[in-house]
């Protein structure tokens, strides 16, 4: 049985949700306070974190901050605002998804089912490793080098570039990318994909004004460029 955490201060909601996911087969913990959550999350490692933003003492973001380098499994937010930069500032730190106050309670499921099933095949893939010029992905420690410096990527940022690579000077699309990442398909607003390739950009020492490891093809999506790496 997968084991989700679930930190809500509305205690209704998170009695309703807690009931919801019992009833199809999950193991939930609920903590109605963020200030628990880190600790909690770091020794006990849930299948999945479901955090609220608007936590009393310690909020999502700071949650999620504290805790992504040393937890790889699925974080998904709840947020009572439509708001992107909401969604921006917790996609940018690690969140692997969110979902939009009030909750639909199939929905959750089947965004969580989604974080689950994209875990799990990134978890049995065959192992392997990338080397174009300067830069080495390797697949079975997830580290990443260029110039024999370690970048430091997020698990999600690591996908990405994965996928990117393996896929060499071919444009791979934006609806492409978002449903092998995000696990559903492109909606036309959803900015996911974008704030991840600019948040790789950054980290992988490309110029942001005028890419040229990464490049954006207008109305093909992304390519990876293996000649701006050697």
């Amino acid at each position: 049985m997968l084991h989700i955490l679930l930190v809500e201060d509305d205690v209704r909601l998170a009695s309703l949700i807690q009931q919801f996911l019992q009833s199809n087969n999950f193991k939930v913990t609920v903590l109605h306070s963020g200030e628990q959550a880190p600790a909690f999350i770091l020794s006990k490692q849930p299948d999945v974190v479901i955090l609220d933003i608007m936590l009393p003492k310690l909020d999502g973001f700071s949650i999620c901050r504290r805790i992504r380098q040393q937890f790889s499994n699925p974080i998904l937010f709840l947020t009572a605002k439509d708001s992107d930069l909401d969604h921006v500032i917790g996609l940018e730190i690690g969140a692997d998804d969110y979902i939009i106050k009030p909750v639909v309670p199939h929905v959750l499921l089947a965004r969580i089912n989604m974080v689950l099933r994209r875990t799990q095949k990134s978890k049995t893939t065959e192992q392997d490793s990338i080397q174009i010029g300067q830069l080495n992905i390797d697949k079975k420690s997830r580290q990443v080098h260029l110039n024999k410096e370690y970048v430091e990527l997020t698990s999600h940022e690591f996908e990405l570039l994965w996928l990117l690579a393996n896929n060499p000077d071919e444009p791979q699309s934006r609806d492409f990318i978002h449903q092998e990442m995000i696990g559903r398909e492109y909606d036309g607003f959803d900015r996911s994909v974008d704030v991840r390739v600019s948040r790789l950009r950054k980290k992988l020492a490309d110029d942001t004004e005028k890419p040229y490891k990464i490049l954006t093809i207008w109305g093909k999506g992304y390519l990876f460029c293996s000649s701006a790496w050697q």
